[in-house]
């Protein structure tokens, strides 16, 4: 769930791409799904369930105009993480971003429903998002967007390798970092500021 009790600020995270990936691990009985058709119903309900949406429907609109025009390429790199009942878990995006002349690998969407929370599910999702992104764009640096209510989330990416970038940003994303660490730095038990 998202900590909408923080003001919001921007983070990029980045990550190198030569590090190596674990592999993913998840509880017994669950197992990862590729997006297929109709299942942006499943991911709007996903990620209205965490906060990242008011309702599935302002979701799934998003859905269908960011990424069902690249149908092909949703099918390869939006990924689920299904219940041992099939119940629709977790997502994440193996996606891209353009950002000036380049195209960047980035990780987009991570959520996994409340219910479902502290089972792993995040770390897998993000550990199988890496795996795809390498086989479709190589070893380059992977970035990430997210924001101050993430908390949870950033303490996933850190532990994935990920590092808090002081200064640099991507496609069309700010970068708050000077308002935003003071903010997470306790939460996240930081020494320093990452990234320096």
């Amino acid at each position: 769930m998202l900590d909408k009790t923080l003001p919001y600020y921007d983070i990029i995270m980045t990550r190198d791409g030569s590090l190596p990936v674990p592999p993913p691990v998840l509880p017994e009985g669950y197992s990862f799904a590729a997006f297929a058709e109709g299942d942006e119903a499943q991911w709007a309900d996903i990620e209205a369930s965490v906060g990242e949406f008011d309702e599935a429907d302002e979701a799934r609109r998003y859905f269908e105009q960011e990424y069902l025009p690249h149908r092909e390429q949703v099918r390869e790199r939006t990924l689920f993480v299904r219940s041992p009942e099939g119940e629709y878990a977790g997502t994440v995006t193996a996606w891209w971003n353009e950002s000036g002349p380049r195209r960047v690998a980035s990780l987009h969407w991570l959520a996994v429903k409340p219910g479902f929370q502290g089972l792993g599910l995040g770390k897998a999702l993000i550990r199988q998002c890496l795996l795809t992104l390498a086989q479709l764009e190589g070893d380059r640096q992977v970035y990430l967007h997210t924001q101050t209510w993430s908390c949870a989330a950033i303490g996933l990416y850190l532990q994935a390798g990920f590092i808090i970038e002081p200064s640099t940003s991507f496609g069309q994303y700010r970068n708050d970092y000077e308002q935003a660490m003071p903010l997470i730095r306790d939460r996240l038990r930081l020494d320093r500021p990452s990234g320096q």
